[in-house]
């Protein structure tokens, strides 16, 4: 059994975005995305491969496909296979982000 407090994890760098891992199997994983204001995880695709961002902690803007929308605590969006997808923070305060994604892309879908 797994257990741990992500607040206890989260961690942060002036220089970029902080991909802390939480769980990961040959099925799929789990990370921490730790963003400080003006950082960005930059669009992009996977084409096997299904994405989900839950916000943890602070705000900021997702981009699936051609929408952008603004989550805060509590807010969701799922990336499905072959959508470009990103984060961006564009709020004043730190934002923390639960991505998951599945099936695992490096082991199913090398190059992806």
């Amino acid at each position: 059994m797994f257990i741990e407090d992500y607040r206890r994890l989260a961690r942060f760098d002036e220089g970029k975005m902080q991909k802390i891992t939480l769980f990961e199997s040959h099925r799929m994983f789990a990370d921490l995305y730790c963003l400080l204001p003006g950082q960005e995880q930059r669009a992009h695709s996977h084409h096997d491969n299904d994405k989900l961002y839950f916000v943890l902690e602070g705000e900021g803007t997702f981009l699936v496909g051609a929408s952008e929308t603004r989550l805060g605590v509590g807010g969701c969006c799922v990336a499905p296979a072959g959508e470009p997808h990103g984060v961006r923070n564009d709020s004043d305060g730190q934002l923390v982000v639960l991505v998951t994604m599945a099936p695992h892309p490096s082991i199913h879908s090398p190059g992806s």
